[in-house]
Order: structure tokens, then sequence, then C-alpha cells
């Protein structure tokens, strides 16, 4: 499909001068491009493909150059990009150094906040708007886009009961599309299938229930007659009468993929007072078949391409890795874990797909929870099981776990109760960027008491570490990254509580690596060693409590140390390590921490974000070189 309108929006005011044919081939444009921003990369997609219509009608109905429009969450950000001046550098998106995936509000105007986790939108249109009023720019409108899987997130209700109670004119569009990244789940679920199958609604509910009150009752077959007809009411109320009873005007279902139909109500809407809940009907991947009949594989699928009858050619990327993903590794061994043990359960947020849970969910329906988008409740629900009697695995990415934080300290940690934690994603997330990159779990679930912190070294950690979580009476959290995982060759040592694995030992210098980066330790050490210095490694595996008796003695007899973890320097486990060496009156002059630094990391592939931060094999070496250089190291001749 040629590209002739797109290319020609420079700012959503244009979109005025367009006819209803031609937004409707602009539409049909839209998800040309969003077919070829995955031809070469894995990007969010049937949730853009869902959006299109809505995003177009939107930037006709209000000017968001003034107004106020908040993404929730932000992965459907691509059609608004492209509607907000980007076009030209779409085919940048997710790269390092190119547009964003998500919001971003240095690439435009047009972005407010940076939202990569959902739930917060109404929090912050509320925020802007009661802005807007107290500094006199009351003529502001201010309007969330929230899916249905994001809706169940307490924080939501939180905010729609404050702009209730506050009254405020905000706009809160529901994009439901029965999907979150996987079908959504719970109650409210079921209600909004029930609201979609419902009639057209305009919040006349208050009218409807006045009527019914000035309905005489009279003998018995009145009532019959009126008990039915409240009965038929209530069911033409449906849809909205959870909202209406929040304090919503609730105006919908309607018609997500008409652009006309929605710039009307959108229209109409503007100048209504109070809080209104407009319900869209969408299709997840919408206008491209597979995405439509496969939204789960296509809400962010690997490269492909199209032939000419548009179907599906996959992409092989180049010099691809055979190994598999510690996340498949660790769902494989909690599956084993489950077999052996019918005390284990698991609990995920909405992450069954990202966490490679269906073969658990399928094979364990009655020890699988998924509780949606709702991460301080999964955590909460964690503890009450384990308080019970059972091994609950809380299977989550470490950006989302800080969402729990306040019930990961009541719930879990202050009561000692073993809740076992495996944190996906954590360290460079790539792509996704600095919402996601999962850099600070070693920090803020270090300053918790009772709660054991390890992070495998390679694949062959992973077993025997879940292994000791699930036999461990006390909280414990397990940490590993978006990466292949590698397999080092060697007689693995058992896991036990707060000892680490000496690689090989040396006395020029010591590679100290909490997690996976231990193999790029090893290949820094091996290069050093080819240089003359005899460099050893250590595979820490803890960081809570750490080997204070093999790390204390590598800081005594070698003349270097470096810590090297994918997490933050500040608080992490090179903090661990200095605390330690500090307590027991250790020199750590020769002692440098490889981290993440105190700042927020752009997207980008992982590989060259590794390299951005030095925690490569070429910035483990060349540290090593400066650290060696440094002490004075004599290179064995």
């Amino acid at each position: 499909m040629k590209i002739e309108i797109l290319p020609r929006i420079k700012s959503p005011l244009e979109l005025q001068t367009l006819s209803g044919s031609e937004l409707e081939t602009l539409a049909a444009e839209i998800r040309e491009v969003l077919c070829t921003v995955v031809e070469d990369r894995s990007a969010h997609f049937a949730s853009n493909l869902g959006v299109v219509e809505l995003c177009i009608a939107l930037h006709l109905a209000y000017d968001f150059s003034k107004d106020r429009l908040i993404w929730d969450t932000g992965h459907q950000i691509y059609p608004h990009k492209l509607l907000t001046g980007r076009y030209s550098q779409i085919s940048t998106i997710r790269r390092k150094g190119g547009l964003m995936g998500y919001p971003n509000p240095e690439e435009s105007e047009y972005d407010l906040f940076m939202t990569g986790h959902a739930g917060a939108s109404v929090s912050t249109v509320l925020g802007l708007k009661a802005g807007d009023d107290l500094t006199g720019e009351t003529e502001r409108k201010s309007v969330a886009v929230i899916g249905d899987g994001a809706l169940p997130s307490g924080v939501v209700f939180e905010a729609m009961n404050n702009a209730a109670g506050l009254n405020k004119d905000v706009l809160v569009i529901l994009n439901d599309n029965k999907m979150g990244i996987c079908p959504r789940v719970g109650g409210l679920a079921k209600y909004l299938d029930k609201a979609r199958v419902a009639p057209f609604y305009n919040g006349l509910k208050r009218d409807v229930s006045w009527l019914l009150n000035k309905v005489p009752v009279v003998g018995e077959s009145m009532e019959h007659t009126l008990g039915s007809f409240k009965e038929a009411v209530k069911g033409f109320l449906h849809g909205g009468m959870l909202f209406e009873e929040m304090g919503f005007r609730y105006i919908g279902p309607v018609d997500g993929h008409n652009i006309e139909e929605l710039s009307g109500y959108l229209e109409m809407i503007k100048n209504i007072k109070g809080p209104v809940l407009l319900h869209v009907l969408t299709e997840k991947g919408h206008g491209f078949e597979p995405a439509t009949n496969d939204p789960v594989s296509f809400h962010a699928p690997a490269p492909f391409q199209r032939n000419e009858e548009n179907e599906i050619v996959p992409i092989e990327k180049p010099g691809s890795t055979t190994s598999k993903a510690f996340t498949d590794v660790v769902s494989s061994s909690i599956f084993q874990a489950m077999t052996d043990n019918e005390r284990v359960v698991v609990l995920t947020a909405a992450m069954c797909a990202g966490n490679k849970l269906g073969k658990i969910r399928d094979g364990f329906p009655d020890r699988f929870f998924d509780t949606g988008i709702c991460e301080a409740h999964a955590v909460a629900f964690a503890g009450g099981m384990a308080k019970a009697g059972l091994r609950p695995i809380v299977d989550i990415y470490s950006t989302f776990l800080q969402r729990s934080f306040d019930h990961i300290f009541q719930e879990v940690s202050l009561q000692n109760l073993p809740v076992t934690f495996c944190m996906d994603r954590a360290g460079i997330a790539g792509e996704d960027g600095p919402t996601h990159h999962g850099a600070f779990d070693n920090t803020y679930m270090r300053c918790f008491p009772n709660i054991v912190m390890m992070s495998p070294g390679d694949a062959r950690d992973v077993e025997p570490m879940l292994e000791f979580s699930l036999n461990h009476d006390g909280p414990t959290a397990l940490r590993y990254p978006k990466a292949a995982a590698d397999s080092v060759e060697r007689k693995v040592a058992p896991v036990e509580l707060g000892k680490s694995e000496v690689y090989v030992w040396g006395k020029d210098g010591m590679l100290i690596a909490f997690g996976s980066l231990f193999t790029n330790c090893i290949q820094a050490a091996e290069q050093l060693r080819e240089e003359g210095l005899d460099v050893g490694v250590i595979n820490a595996r803890f960081a809570k409590p750490i080997d204070a008796e093999v790390i204390h003695r590598a800081i005594q007899e070698s003349g270097f140390v470096i810590t090297v973890e994918e997490g933050t320097l500040c608080g992490g486990f090179g903090s661990a390590v200095l605390e330690s060496a500090n307590e027991a009156g250790l020199n750590t002059s020769h002692l440098k921490r490889l981290g993440i630094p105190d700042r927020y990391i752009e997207h980008g592939n992982r590989s060259e974000l590794l390299v951005d931060l030095g925690l490569d094999v070429a910035g483990i070496l060349a540290t090593s070189r400066e650290m060696a250089q440094q002490t004075k190291v004599v290179v064995n001749e």
C-alpha cells in the first residue's frame, strides 16, 4: 500500500482538513506502517492496531496541544506518535537513540507522562485537571484512555472515587478489547462482557429511577408487572450501573472502529460537566487478520514479513542463539517443582504469556492464579496462601513488582512467610526502556529483613536455586534477565544459604558476579590470564546474605576486586559487599563496583546498553586493566 496521506500530517490539527473517506484511508495507512515496524524488530503490535480509529477520533475532537491526554498503558502509543509529527522517525522506534515505544515528553509536547505501568492514567489526568482549574486554565479538557485489562488495578478505583468526590470534568475512555496481554480475568471482566451486549446507554439511570418511583403499586398483578419492569430496566442499564453508582456518567458501549461515530460522541461529551466514562469496544489486532485471530502471540511478536497473500513469513535473526531464555528455564523448573510438590502454587499479574506460564496454567489449573494487573493484591494474596501452608511462587517482572512494595514489607517480610519471588526482566530489559528496566530490585528488596536474595549465574543455577527457595522457611527472591541462559561447564556447587561458588581463584584480581554477567566475567578473566594477569571469578549467587567469608578473603588476598551486577550501584550487591567489608574493618581502596549508575537508562538492545554501562566483556576487561594498573599488580612474565 502506498503511504500518501500520513507523510503530510505534521500536526493533528491537519486532520480537520480531511474528508471522511480520507480519514478511513489514513487509518489503513497507519496499519500498513505498523506492519512495516515489526519487519525487523519486536514491537507492540496488536494493541496499536486496535486503537487506530480511536486515536484519530480523539485528535479530531480535541486539541491536545493544550488539552490533556494520557494513554494507559503507553505501549498503544504508536498511532498517536504517527499523528503528532513523528512519522519520519517511526523507523527508529525501539532502537537505541530513536523513538521510545512508550510516551516520552522529551519527544513531543503531546506526550505528557512516560507511562509504562498500567493503571495510573485516571489519577494523573485528575491531577492535571485539578491543577489546571487551580491555575485558571479551566477550559482545558482532560482525557484518559485506559484498557479493560488495566481497569481492575486498585489505583484506578481510588482515582475514580476521588474524581467523583471532586466532581471534576474528566473523561475516562474505557478501551474494551477483552484483552490485557492475555485474555482478561476476574469478576470485572465478566461484568464488562455483559456490558458489551447491553443496549446503548447515555447516563439516564437517575431519570429511569425517578420514573419507576412514580409507577403506582396496586394489587399483586401490578406488583408482578412492576417487578418484571424493574428487572427489564435493570438488564437494560447493566452496562453502566457500576460506573454510575461510582459517580461517573456512563455512555456506551460504542463502536471503537467507526471514526465518524466516535468523533460524534466525543464532541457531545466535551461539554458535559462532571466525570464521564465512555465505553468503547475495540478489537485487539483489528485490520490485520493474523493479529485478530491470535492477539496474544501478536501483542509483541518476533519480526515478520508478509507475502503477497498477506500471510506471515517469520524472519530468522542473524546470529540468533539456540540457548533457552532464562524465562523458559525458570518456567520449566517451576513446572517440575509443581509436579513434585502439590503445595507449590503460582501467581502472576496478567503476565502468563510474558513469563511463559501457559504450560503451568494448563497443567495445574487449580494451582495457578492470574490476578490481572493487580500486583499488590497478588503479593498479599500469596502471603495468605503461605500462611495457610502452601509454597507460593509470585512470578512477575522486576519492574512490576515495585508496585507491591508495601505488601512485600507488611504481608510477606514482616510475617517471615515462605513466598518465592521469581523476578523476570531483572536488569536491562532492552527496547522497552526506562519504564521496564528491572534496575532497582536489588536495592528495594535488600532493605527488608528476612528476605533472601539470589540470582543464577547461568542456566545450571536455576533449578537448585528454586529448590532451595521452596524449602527455605522464609521469603526468597530469584532475579534473572530477559536474555539467553548460557550454561557454564563445571561441577556445579550445591546451593546453600549465603554461599557463593568460586569458579577460579586469582591472586592478581577477582571478579565477583551477582547474576548472569557471571559468564561475561569468565570470558574477561580468561582474556586477562592470556595477558598474564591471574584473575579469578566468583559466582556470588546471594546478595543477601552475602558470602562474607569468601568475599572478605578475596578483598584481603587479591590485588583488586571488581563486583559486577546488572542492577543499581546505589544499594545493590556491590553496596552490600562494601558494607560487609567496612564492618569487618577491611581496606576497600582496591575494590571497584560495576553496575547501573544513578540515572534512568534509555531504551536499546540489551547488548548495546551493556556496552554503554561497561558491563560487557570489553568493559569488564577495561576496568580490570585499569584496576591492575592503579593497584600496581605485577604481570607474570
